[in-house]
């Protein structure tokens, strides 16, 4: 019997790619030294899983940004704007097209489907040149099979490359990416070949779009792609891999039916329903790859049951043809749990990650072919059990405070526009306010602090003196910068969802379980393990601190239930949404404490709501309908003065946004500028916006400072659909990953920017 993982996370256990990137950016190692770095974890990984016993070890996962930017390099898919004037694609053009350099800006990044994980978007029109630029793939092969591992090379599906692109600058929107079919296949073609030459068995495309609900002509494409690779793939085995949701009934009837296609790889762990597709009909002499462990999820698998399920499957596609994997690549999931020592025996005892997913995928296809380890598969049981009775997982008044919710729609008394009046009396700001999204840079001298508190090499007071000294600084500074309402800077934070986590009960905390979100950039999730609620406030003493150091509207920061959820391991013994109303319950009752404190503008941010939209239409209007609920409860109570802020990150956000209206929030501000302001079309398309929204005016993932004519230029952009009296001015997101080298002068350009705008509507 034999296993396979869809692919593993880059960054290393202790995020080593991380510090060697940034070390590189920043000029102190050179070429050399991150490649090494690369080697070195590419090196581990493959051992690893060899070790393991893993079958099909995948090859070509690593990424130095990202598998997109990957794919677009080896196309040769380069915007003009960056220089590349051919050959292989090398770091310099590499990077300015995921990170922008002094005189380009990045190419736009946005979510991976379902994930925080963020992806950057290929640009694409008819004159697109398409040459085979980066040998990556081939490279990694051979590297591994010099260490004597046979590696499975993953590339990113044809189809699903062109499905997830958009059309460059300056072409249609109705351009059909999919017209460039020909031309792409031509490159995968070498690849194909290198690949075969360089001795590769087997290929593992992935086409996760094929879970989408896609129009006829869209799957038609997949027929059409893998006909025309046809001959190129002869004498290979070729695995298409699927993830993250059911796939449709149409396009598993497209999928099986590929011409030169071997294997197909589902996620059985979000896909129930697929199940039942195998079970109506599996194509005769494939193989099945079944995605039974979670690859999005840190929980222990339940062994028992997922062996059921094999055999099951075992029945259907036969002995041989069978393959337990992973739902999905684990690059959504922690390294490696033998690095957590401070999580206590019995929570970690309930968990897996990445290193132990390899281990428990290895003893499902083992057990499968007759060598059960009996030890291993008893003490899962245990673990399984034990999670099921601890009492730590349960409270009683919490459940059934979020079970009275449902009868009730939560809505504040007063439409927006009389709330709106009466926060502008109160207020009293001009038009076009400026603020920001919340955090200021954290600087190594702040990290430093907080590390020393955390580890009880400092006092409370001293600790509280520095935080106190660092939010003067930001207050002070948006002063001199003639900010119109500030923020505090979050000096006191490490992450927008774990500070949040650490003062709430039914989360736990890793100190190595990170996860890359884009880059270099990783986040910590917290662990949602058991019924949530608020012990005692958590933000008002800092929040009313900042606000006695200014006469002007200091926001107060939260972050909203949806994504304190979408961002965190979350529970999976009850639904989602229980979870999400027993946090909003929580967030709840500190706004009203922020209220009672005098904090007349509070900021909850719902950065990742798209983010968890589920990705088939027929999931969706039930999933917005509980999370906009879980938006509004947690304001229901507050005064009409008192001023509700939300924003919201990097998504296509049109296609939800009668579910942000919905939200009710006095004031939204969203990711606007590095999507080419793709979210000022659906204004433009007649949809009446009646709150505050402030688009982001320039993209504060990039080192890049916009000059004060390009803000005013968007600024003027945003006037020709949105009312002046509705309209903000603020950064696309938080300032926190920058330099104050770059954002005192990027602040100075955004306020100088507004004022023109002002001065020129006032005439």
């Amino acid at each position: 019997m034999a296993s396979h993982i869809v692919g593993y996370p880059r960054m290393g256990p202790k995020r080593e790619l991380k510090f060697a990137l940034e070390s590189f950016w920043d000029g102190k190692s050179s070429a050399e030294d991150l490649q090494k770095v690369a080697a070195d974890l590419r090196s581990s990984i493959w051992k690893q899983m060899a070790g393991a016993g893993i079958k099909y070890i995948p090859s070509n996962t690593f990424s130095f940004y990202d598998q997109l930017l990957d794919a677009t390099a080896t196309l040769g898919a380069v915007p003009p704007r960056y220089g590349w004037t051919g050959g292989e694609i090398g770091f310099d053009t590499y990077f300015s097209m995921a990170r922008g350099n002094a005189t380009v800006p990045a190419m736009e990044m946005t979510k991976w489907f379902d994930t925080n994980y963020h992806f950057i978007v290929p640009e694409l029109g008819p004159d697109v040149n398409f040459t085979y630029a980066s040998h990556k793939a081939v490279d990694e092969y051979k590297e591994a099979k010099a260490l004597g591992v046979d590696t499975i090379p993953v590339l990113v599906g044809p189809v699903t490359y062109l499905l997830l692109s958009k059309p460059a600058k300056g072409v249609e929107k109705s351009f059909s990416l999919l017209s460039l079919l020909p031309k792409v296949l031509a490159v995968y073609k070498e690849v194909i070949a290198d690949l075969k030459a360089a001795g590769a068995s087997w290929i593992q495309f992935d086409e996760p779009t094929l879970v989408l609900d896609l129009e006829s002509h869209k799957l038609q494409a997949f027929t059409d792609a893998y006909a025309e690779l046809a001959p190129a793939l002869s004498d290979l085995n070729v695995l298409v891999e699927t993830y993250f949701a059911d796939i449709p009934a149409e396009a598993y009837k497209t999928l099986t039916s590929l011409n030169g296609v071997t294997a197909y790889g589902f996620d059985l762990v979000r896909g129930t329903h697929t199940l039942d597709l195998i079970k109506g009909g599996f194509p005769s002499g494939k193989y099945l790859f079944a995605g039974v462990v979670d690859g999005r999820n840190i929980w222990a698998n339940d062994l028992a049951a997922s062996l059921t399920t094999l055999q099951g499957l075992e029945g259907i596609v036969g002995k041989d043809k069978l393959v337990v994997s992973t739902s999905s690549s684990l690059l959504h999931t922690a390294v490696d749990l033998v690095n957590e020592t401070k999580l206590d025996d019995e929570i970690k005892s309930w968990l897996a990650f990445a290193a132990q997913k390899i281990v428990e995928v290895n003893a499902l296809a083992k057990a499968l072919s007759g060598n059960k380890d009996v030890a291993f598969f008893s003490a899962n049981a245990a673990a399984q059990a034990s999670r099921k009775s601890s009492p730590r997982v349960t409270n009683e008044a919490v459940q059934k405070a979020a079970a009275a919710l449902k009868g009730s729609d939560h809505r504040r008394a007063t439409n927006v526009s009389a709330r709106l009046d009466a926060q502008q009396k109160k207020l009293n700001l001009p038009i076009l306010p400026t603020t920001t999204i919340g955090s200021f840079p954290q600087t190594v001298e702040l990290r430093r602090v907080r590390r020393e508190f955390k580890a009880n090499k400092i006092s409370e007071e001293e600790y509280v003196k520095s935080i106190k000294e660092e939010i003067r600084k930001v207050v002070e500074l948006q002063e001199e910068l003639d900010i119109d309402v500030l923020v505090h800077g979050e000096p006191e934070r490490n992450d927008m969802v774990e500070y949040f986590g650490e003062q709430l009960s039914g989360f736990a905390f890793t100190v190595n379980g990170w996860v890359q979100s884009y880059g270099s950039r990783c986040v910590k999730p917290p662990i949602i393990y058991g019924d949530v609620s608020r012990p005692k406030p958590m933000t008002v003493f800092w929040s009313s601190l900042a606000q006695s150091f200014t006469k002007r509207p200091m926001k107060g920061m939260l972050t909203g239930p949806v994504t304190i959820l979408n961002w965190s391991f979350v529970r999976n013994d009850q639904p989602r949404s229980e979870t999400t109303y027993q946090i909003a319950l929580a967030i709840k009752d500190e706004v009203e404490d922020l209220e009672k404190a005098g904090i007349t503008v509070i900021q909850i941010d719902e950065a990742a709501l798209r983010e968890g939209l589920p990705l088939r239409k027929s999931e969706q209007a039930h999933y917005l309908d509980w999370a906009v609920h879980a938006f509004r409860i947690t304001n229901v109570g507050v005064q009409d003065t008192t001023q509700i802020h939300t924003h919201m990150c990097y998504s296509n956000f049109n296609d939800i946004i009668h579910s942000i209206i919905d939200m009710d929030a006095d004031v939204i501000t969203i990711e606007n500028s590095r999507s080419d302001e793709k979210l000022l079309s659906v204004f433009r398309e007649g949809v009446k916006y009646g709150a505050g929204i402030g688009p982001g005016v320039y993209d504060i993932h990039s080192p890049r400072i916009p000059p004060t004519e390009e803000i005013a230029d968007r600024i003027n952009k945003m006037l020709a659909v949105l009312e002046k009296n509705i309209l903000w001015v603020n950064p696309d997101c938080g300032l926190k990953t920058r330099k104050y080298t770059e954002v005192k002068p990027a602040l100075t350009n955004m306020v100088a920017a507004a004022k023109l705008i002002r001065n020129e509507l006032a005439k």
